[in-house]
């Protein structure tokens, strides 16, 4: 069975999983109602929401491999029923996020190289797109959540920096 494949972006998910993680801790206390402010007629998410929406960014993997593996991963049912982009404090958002989390390894350990090119059918493209295509795209809707959040960070104060948004290699 070949894996070199899914092994490479397997590592990169978990890498902006636990990055997403991190950074998700790293809020102050009372956070969860903070918002940046914006020009009049615009408004943003505020830290909570921005939490719940992580969640959603995660729930998408969960949704491609349910699509993917309808008879083997039953834990995507489950974590279906659970509402997202709704306001978390952040400990509740890092118990939620290890859910998702331990279901995508369960996803990513069923995937084949081969797999990631089979046509996976969505809501959006009922002829289905390669499960690579929809796997990618979710850790793109994660990674620019994830750099939000480390925006926000960054206005609330918190001394932040690439190595909390990043996974560096090497020496």
């Amino acid at each position: 069975m070949d894996r070199e494949i899914v092994e490479s972006l397997f590592g990169k998910v978990r890498e902006a999983i636990e990055r997403t993680d991190h950074l998700v801790s790293l809020l102050p206390p009372g956070a969860a109602s903070w918002r940046p402010e914006l020009p009049p007629g615009q408004a943003a998410a505020d830290a909570g929401h921005l939490l719940g929406h992580l969640l959603d960014c995660l729930g998408g993997f969960c949704a491609c491999f349910e699509r993917a593996y309808p008879d083997a991963f039953p834990e995507g049912a489950a974590l279906r029923d659970l509402a997202v982009n709704h306001s978390l404090d952040p400990a509740a958002a890092r118990e939620r996020m290890r859910a998702y989390r331990q279901a995508i390894e369960r996803g990513f350990a069923r995937c084949t190289d081969g797999d990631l090119a089979r046509r996976v059918a969505t809501v959006f493209v009922p002829e289905g797109e390669p499960l690579a295509t929809l796997l990618l795209g979710n850790l793109e809707h994660l990674l620019n959540h994830k750099y939000q959040l480390f925006f926000y960070l960054k206005l609330l104060g918190v001394d932040v920096g690439s190595r909390d948004l990043y996974q560096f290699r090497g020496g």
